[in-house]
């Protein structure tokens, strides 16, 4: 199964939001999830960026790639994303 860590949107209408989730490539953007790690809220200033970076370690020596905007966010962290 090829896992990816990636953005899942939540919140309202114009309002986004999003989690932080371990989910199978093959799922839909909003559909089911492994696991939720953390979210981010680009709306605040500055942005909210909550991961558990002991679990994003532990998904990312297990093989799962993150898509470049969380690898970004996960660099601001100071995770180191192997890989991207």
């Amino acid at each position: 199964m090829a896992v990816r860590i990636r953005l899942t949107r939540v919140g309202s209408r114009k309002n986004p939001i999003w989690r932080i989730v371990v989910a199978d490539r093959r799922s839909p953007r909003d559909g089911r999830t492994i696991e939720t790690i953390g979210h981010y809220n680009p709306q605040t200033d500055p942005s909210t960026i909550v991961i558990d970076s002991e679990r994003a370690q532990h998904w990312l020596e297990h093989g799962a790639l993150p898509t470049r905007t969380v690898a970004g966010l996960l660099r601001t962290q100071g995770i180191e994303a192997a890989g991207r």
